[in-house]
């Protein structure tokens, strides 16, 4: 299975590597890595601006520098994405620096990418979610970006660390520092909620 699994991501790879080849000799031809990436890197973007008009805005702005900068592009073995992650960091960065009072609020969740079916029985969990990605949110910067992008992208820690510029351990004691004061904080809030305390007031 692993052996499969191994030839399989290889062959992605290579498959990758042909459509920068490509897109690199003719423009035109960056559309298929377009195509291929603006889902995700839409996702992401998304999930961290919270407005479909802003992260449209750039993602796009994402794959223009990409395309822009894509004769400098040099493969690390790792997946092409993995640069487009670390434009859209930057991006977000930037807007956010540009933006004294931001407008967008914690509670305006984006539409999803992919349709997701309505099921009453989701709505308990969907507000569980939610909590956990508010408290993400208000985590310092840099494990703010390593939780989003190992728990919202679900990427490997290696990734994660090529997209940040930083190493493996670094990135794994992002995350475990950040999940530690997410659980804190959660635990905490749901003890004030069932108190008496917080139950009357």
């Amino acid at each position: 299975m692993y052996g499969r699994r191994f030839l399989a991501m290889t062959s992605g790879l290579e498959e990758e590597e042909r459509l920068v080849a490509r897109a690199k000799e003719d423009p035109e031809c960056f559309g298929a890595l377009y195509d291929r990436y603006f889902p995700q890197i839409y996702r992401y973007v998304a999930s961290r601006v919270r407005s479909r008009e802003v992260a449209e805005d750039i993602t796009s702005e994402v794959f223009f520098k990409a395309l822009r900068g894509l004769a400098r592009y040099q493969s690390t073995g790792h997946p092409f994405s993995s640069w487009l992650y670390q434009i859209a960091v930057n991006a977000i960065t930037d807007h956010y620096r540009s933006q004294r009072h931001p407008e967008d609020s914690l509670d305006e969740v984006p539409d999803p990418v992919d349709d997701a079916p309505a099921v009453d029985e989701e709505v308990a969990l969907r507000l569980s979610v939610q909590e956990v990605w508010t408290e993400i949110e208000e985590l310092p910067e840099q494990q703010r970006i390593a939780m989003t992008l190992k728990y919202g992208e679900d990427l490997k820690l290696a990734e994660i660390g090529q997209i940040m510029g930083k190493s493996e351990g670094a990135v794994k004691l992002l995350v475990f520092r950040g999940t530690a004061t997410l659980r804190q904080r959660l635990l905490a809030g749901r003890a004030t909620a069932q108190s008496p305390e917080g139950a009357d007031g």
